[in-house]
Parts: structure tokens; C-alpha cells; sequence
């Protein structure tokens, strides 16, 4: 079921498409010449033969690619970095496209310089449209109460609970929870499953309700898909987090039999092993030869004349398959001899005053970059944990999801540690919430996922973070 509520939002998407082929034949008459004698390209441009194959040519595969790919499949939920690795696609596929009509079109004599300015222009107004009508859909939900999804969530589950979390706290999502219901009945609930039923059947600007799965029964849960049905509202389903294995089940048939097995991560498979590992290279190149080179004469100085020890620190790690090896910093502590190592709490009096400010701007970690270099991390990935705490965090954590996560190399920085969940671990929860963040990037990986985490890392380093010390 896919219903759509709402007056207008339906209309998004038609003029989108509407636009964007507009765009690419009112430029491409603008860029291409396609023979007009010499008259304004307004005139007679698409009277003319090659002008008119092009414009259907064009319209219909840009169409064909743009539903292939799920050009236009963007909704509330969907994520800029989303937006953005959608139009790479279908722009390499449009350059694709055009080239292959100026190649096979002997009519058009044309400069390749012509047609990348034709693709650029085009990509840049398309892509600037469309995050446009993003971003403002967005400000539109959260300063003006437009755009609103009323929903109910039934069940009172731990993943239950997030949700309503996260509804209540981005308001940009324009998600309106009218109430959670549950028969396991705490004072935070509206009402119990009866009490959802009846305001079901009366409420008819419900557009979706969502089934925590782990608590229903499988009539409870047919009872919400009929009402579902009847009503022609969305239904979705919340399943239990700590059992849900997500992407990394494949289904083969045996015949008519579906057997699911693991498959490996996209992290893994050799094409993309291959581009991380030239991207870590090149990056970690960059930072050695235009940042430490100097940096580190300065940085030996500083701490010299604050305390005595060497400028890096060495520090043994988990990597890939828990492979030990062994982890640099520039030296923020005081040396007392001590092997023993622990997380830096607030005020530590370990700390020196150049340490304090290497921590709090995260430049103690850019030795790490030799790591790299070496193959022993990437740019990034999970964080490495002490050998200890690897241990000890492996007892709280479902034991596939921690081998899971040390399937990959471990990063310099990650997607846990932008989200929020880095430094000292005060209880479980943080480490928790951080295996789930390392595991989502881990099933999610792209090259720009990377881009993204890089680029709020550096602007984290900037604002500074409360959590370095």
C-alpha cells in the first residue's frame, strides 16, 4: 500500500518532472547548434529535423533513466546526501545519453567543450530546483506547520519509543504523532489497542500508523492492516532493532525454497575496497606532506617544553578481523610510566595544556594518517577501541553485531563519532547507540557517505565539540 494524503503535495512530483524537461531542451537549444541558417536558436531551433528527434529522444530517456534509478523517489525521510548521489547518477547517465545523439547524429557538428557546458548547466539548475524544493518543503513543516503527516504509533517497544523520539524531535520530517497506544499501559500512552481501533474508524486524517512488531500478535496486526485497507491509509511496520539483521540477509531459491544467507558487505567487495583504499592513500598523502610535515616540528616544541616524553603516543588498537596494532597520537599526557590505559574523563589532571587544546580541536589524532597510510585504518570508519574495553564492550553487545563491526578497517573518524557518540563512555547506552551508528555505516557505505562524515568531522573541529577532552 503507498496512499498519498494531503491537497497539493501530489503535484510535487509532476512539476519536477515538468521542470526538468524544460530545463534540459530549453538549454540544449540554447547550447547546441543544430543548424538554423544563421535565425535566433528561439525560432526555428526545434522546427528543425535534428531538434525534433532531439527533444523526444532526450525527454523519453531522461524519463526512462530518471524512473530506473528512482530519480524522483525523494521523500521527507530521505537525506541530502541521498539527494545528491541520486543526480550524479542521473546525470552520468544523461552524459551518456547526449553523447551517444551527437555520435550517432552525423547532422550536428558540434564542440565536446559545448555539450559538458550544456550537461554542467543543466545539472547545476536541476540540482539547485531540487534541493531547493527540499529545504523549503523543510522550513515550510517546521516554521509554518505545513505539510503535516498525522500518524499513531501502536506499541510501546524500546524501537517504538525512538521513533516517537525522533518524530518529536525533527520537526523538519513534518510528522504529528496523535498518540501512542499499547495495551502494556505506563502513563506516557494514550489509550490501549481499542482505544487505537475506535479513533481509527472516526479519525479520517490519519495518514499513518506504525506496528511495533514485537509486541503485537499476528490477528492484532491483521486487525490494523484491514483497518489500514478500509480507511486507505499507509501502514508500517517497526521491527525489533537488536534482531533485525537489516541488508545483510540475500535470499536464494532452491527451487520454489527461500534460503537467506549473509552477504558481504559493500565495503568489501573488491571494486569498492579498491576505491576507499586510493581515496585513504591520496587523502592521508595530502594531510603527511601539507599538515603534519609541519605541524609536528611545532607540535615538538610545545610539548617539550611542557613535559618530557616523546611526541607521539603509541597506543595498541583492534583493527580489521581484531587485529592488534598500534595506534598513534601526538602526546597529550604526562608520562608516569604507566601502561595502564583508560578513557580521558572531564578535568583529567593527566592532561597537559597543550594536550587540552590538541583534544578539544581532535588534532591529536592526526598521526593517525601514517596509520592509514600503512593500510592499518582508513580515513573513515569505526573508531578502534582500547584492547581492553573491546573486551569488555563485546559482553553488552549482541556478539554479531561487535564481529560485524570489526569486519572493516577502523576509521579516523566515523559516522558515531558525528552523530554525537564519542570520547568517554558513561554507560552502555553509548556504546550501543555507537555500534549502531558504526553497523548502519558499515550496510550503507558509499564513497560519498565518506565525503559527508569528512565534511561534518572538519566542521565539528571548527565549532568544537563538548565531548573533546
Amino acid at each position: 500500500m503507498g496512499y498519498i494524503r494531503g491537497r497539493y503535495s501530489w503535484l510535487l512530483r509532476p512539476i519536477l518532472i515538468l521542470f526538468d524537461i524544460i530545463v534540459i531542451l530549453f538549454l540544449a537549444s540554447y547550447y547546441i547548434d543544430f543548424k538554423t541558417f544563421g535565425l535566433p536558436y528561439w525560432s526555428v531551433g526545434f522546427l528543425k529535423s535534428e531538434a525534433t528527434v532531439f527533444v523526444f529522444y532526450a525527454s523519453i530517456l531522461w524519463l526512462i533513466s530518471a524512473f530506473s534509478i528512482k530519480f524522483y523517489n525523494v521523500y521527507r525521510y530521505t537525506t541530502s546526501l541521498n539527494i545528491f548521489g541520486l543526480l550524479i547518477k542521473q546525470f552520468l547517465i544523461f552524459f551518456i545519453i547526449v553523447f551517444a545523439f551527437v555520435g550517432f547524429y552525423r547532422g550536428i557538428d558540434i564542440n565536446k567543450t559545448i555539450i559538458l557546458k550544456y550537461l554542467l548547466s543543466s545539472f547545476f539548475i536541476i540540482g539547485a530546483a531540487k534541493f531547493l524544493m527540499f529545504y523549503g518543503l523543510r522550513s515550510y513543516r517546521k516554521l509554518l506547520k505545513g505539510n503535516h503527516r498525522q500518524i499513531l504509533i501502536i506499541g510501546n517497544t524500546e524501537s517504538a519509543k525512538e521513533l516517537e523520539t525522533f518524530f518529536k524531535e525533527n520537526e523538519k520530517y513534518g510528522y504529528n504523532v496523535l498518540g501512542v497506544y499499547s495495551n502494556k499501559q505506563p502513563s506516557s500512552v494514550s489509550g490501549n489497542l481499542d482505544d487505537a481501533i475506535k479513533l481509527i474508524s472516526k479519525n479520517q486524517t490519519i495518514d499513518e500508523i506504525y506496528c511495533a512488531m514485537e509486541e503485537l500478535t499476528e490477528n492484532e496486526i491483521n486487525s490494523f492492516v484491514k483497518y489500514a485497507e478500509i480507511n486507505r491509509f499507509n501502514i508500517k511496520f517497526i521491527p525489533k532493532t537488536s534482531d533485525f539483521l537489516n541488508k545483510r540477509l540475500k535470499t536464494d531459491f532452491y527451487n520454489y525454497l527461500p534460503v537467506l544467507s549473509i552477504q558481504e558487505v559493500a565495503l568489501n567487495q573488491p571494486f569498492n575496497r579498491v576505491l576507499k583504499r586510493a581515496f585513504d592513500v591520496l587523502f592521508s598523502i595530502l594531510i603527511i606532506v601539507f599538515v603534519l610535515s609541519w605541524l609536528s616540528i611545532i607540535l615538538f616544541v610545545l610539548i617539550k617544553l611542557e613535559s618530557r616524553g616523546p611526541l607521539f603516543y603509541k597506543h595498541k588498537r583492534n583493527g580489521i578481523n581484531y587485529k592488534e596494532f598500534n595506534c598513534y597520537k601526538y602526546r597529550s599526557l604526562k608520562t608516569n610510566g604507566s601502561e595502564k590505559e583508560d578513557y580521558i574523563k572531564r578535568q583529567d589532571s593527566r592532561v597537559t595544556k597543550i594536550g587540552a587544546f590538541l583534544r578539544r580541536t581532535s588534532l591529536d589524532e592526526l598521526p593517525q594518517f601514517i596509520n592509514v597510510l600503512k593500510g592499518e585504518m582508513s580515513v573513515v570508519g569505526p573508531r578502534p577501541h582500547m584492547l581492553a574495553y573491546t573486551e569488555a564492550y563485546s559482553k553488552k553487545i549482541d556478539t554479531y553485531n561487535f564481529i560485524f563491526r570489526h569486519n572493516v578497517k577502523p576509521g579516523i573518524t566515523g559516522l558515531a563519532q558525528v552523530k554525537g557518540f564519542r570520547g568517554e563512555i558513561k554507560s552502555d547506552e553509548d556504546i550501543i547507540n555507537r555500534v549502531k551508528y558504526d553497523i548502519f555505516y558499515i550496510e550503507n557505505w558509499s564513497i560519498l557517505l565518506d565525503l559527508d562524515i569528512i565534511g561534518k568531522t572538519i566542521l565539528s573541529v571548527i565549532k568544537g565539540d563538548e565531548k573533546a577532552y
